[in-house]
């Protein structure tokens, strides 16, 4: 049997031999120190509390709490910092200590370390004369924490461990360097006669700075579809908040780092972009992290996207068979993806504009979105799939629940542009270029909403937007034809694109 080993950061820890390793090289650590140390890898991040670790060290025996500080101390001294620059365990006020769970993985055999950025989400404060809403503070609190937690993008601190901070005003760069978080999500609660509102903000845990901040207004009458409300709108705008500052962190303090974290955040940013040489960069970025570790799912689900966005783009190729290259990275992908609803996301729709695998990929996508209704790229992709191979009705709830959960977030182009397609498939081309327009103000570099500009004002006469928009579309995409954007569409229904791909024509495209 093979033996279950703990790994985290540079280290290895072998419970049956008593062995930590720092890069293969032994650490040395008194039998103490060991047990401590086994105690919460097993918790896996959890709390350990303090009788808890001392009748682990000191079992059957009576001894000074201060016995435990000592050892906590020696073996913080021996761990060092974290990669974070944080240390490796956390103090959590009054309940006991912790490993800090976004560098743990537990399994068997050689591990690859973790390094999920983590968010603590904290109690919200409330006014003195608002405490009968404590309740309600509380619930919404809950709710964020199991919303988030659906997210594999980053890890979320337990409620346990955060409750901690309750009605201990605190500076939030204190409490993270305590819960050992890169983020902390905090806010408030005032009332004013039947109102309530809400405040949210995400700070950075070691820099203090504000990420982002939104208040909430809802009637006491209405107070749980209020807080539903709350729950929905902040775990879909934590993600990618989160993501903008996890790149930025990575380009100014890591950016030689070869970790497959780093690459993929570095090919994020790049397929983000909407170039095609940035996409052609970020698949080579996710082929070199693919060399180190070939079954880590984010990498396999964002090389795939790539591989896809170039497809549907009708953007050159990278290689002999692109197509069949994407399906076997989307395929690959999905045996590795644990219910992470994103890889998922890519592969679904890989599988569905790439490999044309519709039932399967149909399957995948609402399986992503029902692991994960608060992501904003899941929620377009489902939409996708239903644009092409299901109901519009259904495309439109999904566009439309993006769009509303995330109005101006740097991915809004993608639930605008969906919107926009739903209309011109059903001939209401005033409508599609009213929602097209709003999307390429979001992202001017996104091919798709040039085409629904560019037929749906072709439908309608006017052939000088079409020709002005079809020039635009030519200065991105110089080798742009109606076969390849027509290659790079899915096909279970061809009426589906055919207004479209007609508009295009009737505005002077070229047939390929």
């Amino acid at each position: 049997m093979v033996e279950q080993l703990h790994a985290f950061g540079e280290f290895v820890f072998e419970p049956r031999r008593g062995l930590l390793r720092r890069n293969g090289k032994a650490v040395a650590l008194g039998q103490r120190g060991l047990a401590l140390l086994e105690a919460l890898l097993e918790a896996g991040g959890a709390v350990v509390s303090k009788t808890d670790l001392m009748e682990r060290v000191w079992p059957g025996t009576n001894v000074e709490e201060s016995n435990l500080t000592v050892q906590i101390a020696a073996l913080r001294k021996a761990l060092g910092t974290a990669p974070n620059g944080l240390e490796w365990i956390a103090t959590v006020p009054r309940l006991g200590y912790r490993l800090v769970p976004s560098w743990v993985d537990t399994r068997e055999g050689d591990s690859v370390p973790l390094t999920r950025p983590l968010i603590a989400v904290l109690p919200f404060a409330i006014a003195a004369r608002d405490q009968e809403q404590d309740y309600f503070a509380n619930g919404v609190v809950d709710d964020i924490i199991t919303a988030l937690s659906r997210f594999k993008s980053f890890a979320v601190v337990s409620r346990h461990s955060s409750f901690a901070y309750k009605d201990r005003p605190a500076d939030v760069r204190h409490v993270a360097k305590e819960l050992g978080v890169n983020y902390a999500l905090e806010g408030s609660i005032r009332r004013s006669g039947n109102r309530l509102r809400i405040a949210a903000r995400i700070v950075d845990g070691g820099s203090g700075a504000q990420l982002w901040a939104e208040s909430f207004d809802g009637e006491l009458n209405d107070i749980f579809d209020f807080q539903d409300r709350i729950t929905e709108s902040v775990a879909m705008l934590v993600e990618p908040h989160i993501q903008a500052a996890e790149i930025e962190r990575s380009r100014r303090e890591r950016p030689g780092s070869i970790s497959a974290y780093d690459i993929y955040l570095r090919a994020l940013a790049k397929i983000s972009s909407e170039s095609e040489r940035d996409n052609a960069d970020a698949y080579m970025l996710l082929l070199q992290g693919l060399e180190a570790e070939p079954d880590n799912a984010l990498l396999l689900a964002h090389a795939a996207w790539a591989l896809e966005h170039r497809h549907t783009m009708g953007w050159p190729p990278l290689g002999e068979d692109d197509v069949q290259v994407c399906a076997a990275l989307a395929r690959r992908g999905l045996e590795h993806a644990a219910g992470d609803a994103m890889v998922m996301a890519h592969c679904g729709v890989a599988l569905l504009q790439t490999a044309k695998d519709y039932d399967w990929a149909v399957a995948v996508l609402q399986s992503a979105a029902r692991a994960n209704p608060n992501n904003l790229m899941v929620l377009v992709r489902a939409g996708i799939a239903h644009l092409h191979c299901g109901s519009l009705d259904e495309a439109l709830a999904y566009f439309r629940r993006a769009n509303r959960l995330s109005p101006g977030d740097r991915g809004a182009h993608f639930s605008l542009c969906g919107i926009a397609d739903v209309h011109l498939v059903r001939g209401k081309y005033a409508e599609a270029i009213a929602w097209a327009a709003r999307a390429l103000a979001s992202n001017p570099n996104f091919d798709p909403t040039l085409w629904v500009l560019i037929a749906a004002n072709a439908h309608l006469g006017r052939m000088e937007e079409a020709h002005r928009y079809l020039r635009e579309l030519k200065q991105l995409t110089p080798t742009v034809t109606i076969a390849r954007i027509k290659a790079g569409q899915p096909a279970k229904d061809p009426t589906r694109i055919a207004t479209m791909l007609e508009g295009l024509r009737m505005a002077g495209l070229e047939e390929g």
